[in-house]
């Protein structure tokens, strides 16, 4: 018999903390289908760099967000924080659609209209920093050591899934509808459709319990002990669990520890994964989809169905992430994952070299989405929320995941320039950083399967034992 029998409660609270991934794809998406109307109402006068700088807009407040968490998880806590980053989506959502609201007046584009529009993409970006770091931690820290892997990769599945709904939204808003209808209304309202998984998001927060991890933290034992008897069927075990939680306090009171208490590989090792996922190219894929088959020889309706085809390719081959993750292990995933997007992109170089298109070039394409989704995608969520310890976790966690962020705005922004230049060289970069990928999990990444979140403290704690007692005298002195 397992150590913890109480799925139910379990999943319950982890399906509830991924519908912030549902939100962070859902708002990321979501401008896909109105940019064409925005250029049409806000941009059209102001030229395509503006344009572009709209649309991408809430990336700015996703590296704020990513930064803000771990001040936000420290002191409020997750569960409070994920709430926070809830009101962000619902307000965001509603005043996107309505940019107007107080001080300008409707149909009447300016400057002041345009800017403000801006702000409230940059607040719901805000909102999306800070779920993207704090729902998988939150996961992370709420689940037992044997099912972990698989129920942060939700999380990713729960990005995904939110995009995919985002473009059946749109769909069925535009559905039937005639294009001045859509440019004057019908953008609106696919803004405002993210309030209502964002409210019920907002409200079921209530009915989860702050994480253990968290709670020791700020010295709450006795609530951390209740939560993990809700977890775990013997009382004993919850005791031992909370006992080896406590044991990584090492009798400070601080919420946070410096940032390289446990010595800078570990901080370094979470960036440079957080850099990697990006500039693998996934998001260039992602975003560019339709434009990068139309350049490789598909027409606009081909284009459409092969992205069709690209999608549901990622549902699938997130999902078997998922039921993976906990029986392969991280760092096997990672490394299948790298070499499947290597042969892809390399495949998609040689191609746009030669001139070759067709299916073939779906193939390769196909190769390195289902590759990214079954590894790099859900992984490095899971991977990050893993490594860092307990009293850095927050600290290095907004780190990394402002890096990522940063990461995807230069990646996704210098697509046209290089394809501009190189179609060849511009997937011979994303083959190469594969390949890097590969290379760098082989060496410095450390499995995590199977292992406390405790017990991972001490592939860092070996090498680091002179900074960890550095910082305990310091903290015995305030």
């Amino acid at each position: 018999m397992s150590n913890y029998d109480n799925k139910k409660f379990i999943f319950k609270i982890a399906l509830i903390a991924t519908l912030g991934g549902l939100l962070f794809g859902y708002d990321t998406a979501v401008i896909s289908g109105a940019e064409q109307s925005l250029q049409k109402y806000l941009t059209q006068q102001y030229g395509s760099f503006i344009h572009g700088m709209t649309v991408s807009s809430a990336l700015i407040g996703c590296i704020i967000g990513g930064l803000l968490s771990s001040s936000f998880s420290s002191y409020l806590g997750r569960k409070k924080s994920l709430q926070v980053a809830a009101i962000l989506f619902i307000v965001s959502s509603l005043l996107s659609g309505y940019p107007e609201f107080l001080f300008f007046d409707p149909g009447n584009s300016s400057v002041g209209l345009l800017i403000m529009f801006n702000l409230y993409r940059i607040l719901g970006g805000i909102g999306v920093g800070l779920a993207s770091a704090i729902s998988p931690m939150y996961i992370s820290e709420i689940s037992p050591s044997a099912i972990r892997g698989t129920l942060v990769s939700w999380n990713q599945f729960a990005i995904i899934f939110g995009m995919l709904v985002v473009y059946f939204v749109n769909f069925g808003i535009t559905h039937g509808e005639t294009q001045q209808w859509i440019d004057a209304v019908g953008w609106r309202y696919m803004f405002m459709t993210a309030a209502i998984p964002s409210v019920i998001f907002f409200l079921l927060l209530f009915f989860v319990p702050e994480t253990p991890r968290y709670l020791t933290l700020v010295n709450k034992q006795q609530e951390a002990l209740t939560v993990l008897n809700k977890i775990y069927s013997s009382k004993q075990h919850a005791q031992n669990v909370l006992n080896q939680i406590l044991s990584t306090k090492n009798n400070t009171k601080d919420v946070k520890a410096p940032l390289f208490s446990f010595g800078k590989t570990v901080v370094i090792v979470g960036i440079l994964l957080s850099v990697f996922q990006q500039f693998i190219g996934i998001n260039v894929a992602l975003y560019y989809a339709p434009r990068i088959f139309e350049n490789l020889g598909a027409g606009s309706n081909a284009s459409m169905i092969q992205t069709v085809v690209m999608g549901l390719v990622n549902v699938i081959f997130t999902l078997i992430a998922i039921i993976y993750v906990d029986k392969f292990g991280r760092k096997p995933l990672l490394i299948i994952g790298s070499t499947g997007m290597t042969i892809g992109m390399l495949g998609m170089s040689i191609l746009a070299a030669n001139g070759a298109f067709g299916v073939i070039t779906l193939v390769f394409m196909v190769i390195y989405t289902a590759s990214f989704m079954m590894s790099w995608g859900p992984i490095i969520w899971v991977l990050l929320s893993e490594i860092f310890p307990n009293r850095i976790r927050s600290s290095a966690m907004a780190i990394a995941v402002a890096v990522q962020w940063l990461a995807n705005f230069t990646i996704t922004s210098t697509y046209p320039s290089m394809m501009d230049i190189s179609g060849t060289m511009t997937y011979g970069f994303y083959g190469l950083m594969s390949l890097l990928s590969c290379l760098f999990v082989w060496k410095f990444v450390p499995e995590t399967k199977g292992k406390t979140l405790e017990e991972l403290e001490n592939v860092w704690r070996k090498d680091n034992t002179l900074s960890e007692q550095q910082y305990n005298h310091t903290s015995s002195t305030h």
